[in-house]
């Protein structure tokens, strides 16, 4: 049997798709999320609902988006599923889920066995909404579960985990071989909890601002943040707030990243005002 067929379907390259089907693996994971019934559970690639089935019965309604029309028909025909869920079709990147969270009429839970081509960016898209959102639990290579609980001073730490770390308290649950999936990945994976945080750890007033620098920052990594960051910040700047001009993006905290956006925005409104 071809090893991308599984339950009847053709697991799709360009979706990313791998298929969970370990049992414990699964149990583990839904004993997690602890659905509760009222809860607005959200699932992201519910894919042939390994996830799907056992977290629906634990909730009286849940949403799935899937961007594959043929696995949306299947979940929108299971027998144990169609009364239970609202099926989305369409990229889980162009939804808008503060829309979804305000039809819910509550915060949204949010799950997933996120295919890797996608997930760094539907994480940042989720980080949009992290206001209407309670929790999200993700499946995810085990490089990218590293990359976001990476700390400074690290060949991990790196824009993803400045912007999470901002955004969202991060909690890895476990990790998953690659023999949980069919077809078998290549590489390891883990899921990871990620809980947005009601007030952020630092006061940002303009967050494109700090993901502005942030990039800037890490797309020279291997130049000091002086010569990285030069169209932003003059070296007496960095020297006035004690940051070291010769680091380089990996050896700045996310407390320090902060700063620097606040003291952009002050400079930049003070010379709004003297203008």
């Amino acid at each position: 049997m071809n090893s991308r067929v599984h339950q009847g379907h053709f697991a799709r390259k360009r979706f990313g798709q791998n298929f969970l089907h370990d049992e414990f693996i699964i149990d583990s994971i839904v004993a997690a999320i602890q659905p509760k019934p009222d809860e607005a559970l959200v699932e992201i690639g519910p894919g042939l609902a390994a996830l799907t089935i056992p977290v629906s019965k634990k909730v009286k309604q849940m949403t799935v988006i899937e961007i594959d029309r043929d696995l949306a028909s299947r979940l929108m025909e299971n027998a144990q599923l169609k009364d239970k869920i609202t099926v989305i079709t369409q990229d889980a990147l162009t939804v808008d889920f503060r829309t979804l969270s305000a039809e819910l009429t509550k915060p949204l839970r949010v799950f997933g066995n996120l295919p890797y081509n996608i997930s760094t960016p539907l994480m940042f898209h989720l980080f949009q909404y992290a206001d209407v959102i309670s929790d999200m639990y993700f499946m995810l290579q085990k490089e990218v579960v590293k990359r976001l609980v990476a700390a400074p001073n690290s060949k991990d730490y790196g824009r993803l985990s400045v912007m999470a770390q901002y955004y969202c308290q991060i909690i890895p649950v476990l990790e998953v071989p690659p023999s949980s999936f069919r077809p078998a990945p290549k590489v390891d994976s883990a899921v990871v909890k990620l809980i947005p945080y009601k007030e952020k750890p630092y006061f940002v007033r303009d967050v494109t601002l700090l993901s502005r620098i942030v990039t800037e920052a890490f797309n020279q990594r291997r130049k000091t943040i002086h010569n990285s960051l030069s169209n932003l910040f003059t070296l007496e700047q960095l020297t006035k707030l004690n940051i070291d001009p010769n680091l380089r993006a990996e050896n700045l905290t996310l407390q320090q990243y902060c700063l620097l956006t606040e003291n952009y925005v002050a400079t930049d409104n003070s010379d709004l005002e003297n203008a």
